[in-house]
């Protein structure tokens, strides 16, 4: 699918029925969406420039997502997607600069793209370039990195409750509770991973857009802009690191909890074996087939063998929370 946005009064509008072979020339922004070989090459013709393919945006060496090329900047970013879903994904989104004329091509739909689309759409700084466009773009990912941050933290924090401080009946454990958690921390995990690698792209991309290029002058608002840019990328970094640590500790924590579940089983089992070893005894004992056995012969010799299995199972019961084992 291509989009393309032209300037009209003080808004970015989509123009609506453009024909491949002849794309306005006013265009400041050209957004390819699973593009067919037919819009790159139309695209190509007007920028002047070459769109990559879907391998080539896959490639993870640094050079193969940011260079550029006959005057050209390409950059080559990793985004969310799906971020809100059980299934979060990342997806690679190639931006290139040329000519004043920002082209995006992309294999997904990430959420700022959408609210950018929106915004200006609704209003924009007159005179738009396609490397306003860019700044609005990557504005716009980094909120939105910033905010599954802090939803992420705030799940995490969530959790932790319920670990340490369970209410109710979840005090005494329960193993489908438990296997919640841990998927529940398992996938805040993996999200805070997915983040932290598209921060990683997003900084490299805004340190490329702000070193000095032949033939591009940023204005001073536009470097305090990228400035401010990369302080978020790295600051935001950095809480990603903090809550990768978070959700490790929890995790540990988790696993912590489960194994004094467990041991909390096998100490009453232990224990429950022990108190039942004297009275056993004693049963054995007066259970063995010999002649001479005098106890037999006694007049109250049963009920005295009954008391002695009772005394034998409460003294160990006694001893133990005596010494405060149970």
């Amino acid at each position: 699918m291509l989009s393309v946005f032209v300037p009209s009064e003080s808004s970015l509008k989509k123009a609506a029925d453009v024909e491949l072979a002849a794309l306005p020339e006013s265009a400041v922004w050209v957004d390819l969406v699973k593009p067919t070989s037919t819009e790159d090459k139309a695209v190509e013709r007007l920028a002047g420039i070459a769109v990559p393919t879907r391998e080539d945006m896959q490639e993870i060496e640094i050079s193969s997502r940011l260079y550029i090329e006959n005057g050209a900047r390409y950059m080559t970013a990793t985004l969310m997607c799906a971020a809100d879903t059980e299934n979060p994904r990342t997806t690679a989104v190639t931006f290139i600069l040329a000519s004043h004329r920002l082209v995006t091509v992309r294999y997904d739909s990430p959420k700022p793209f959408m609210l950018v689309e929106n915004k200006l759409a609704r209003s924009c700084a007159p005179g738009i370039t396609g490397e306003m466009v860019l700044m609005e773009l990557l504005d716009a990912v980094i909120d939105r990195n910033a905010d599954i941050l802090e939803r992420a933290g705030s799940d995490m924090d969530t959790i932790s409750h319920d670990i340490f401080e369970p209410e109710g009946a979840a005090r005494t454990g329960h193993s489908k509770r438990y296997s919640d958690i841990l998927i529940a921390i398992g996938r805040k995990g993996d999200l805070t991973s997915k983040v932290r690698e598209s921060l990683v792209s997003i900084g490299r991309v805004v340190t490329f857009v702000a070193a000095a290029v032949d033939g591009v002058k940023w204005s001073k608002d536009m470097r305090e802009q990228l400035k401010t840019m990369q302080r978020d990328v790295t600051s935001l970094t950095d809480h990603a690191s903090y809550l990768s640590n978070k959700i490790t500790f929890v995790l540990d924590a988790m696993l912590g909890v489960v194994n004094l579940e467990q041991n909390n089983i096998i100490k009453l089992f232990s224990v429950m074996a022990v108190v039942l070893m004297p009275p056993t005894l004693i049963a054995s004992i007066y259970g063995m087939n010999f002649k001479l056995m005098p106890e037999l012969e006694w007049q109250h010799g049963y009920p005295f063998a009954l008391v002695a299995m009772l005394l034998a199972a409460v003294g160990p019961y006694v001893f133990f929370k005596w010494k405060k084992w149970l």
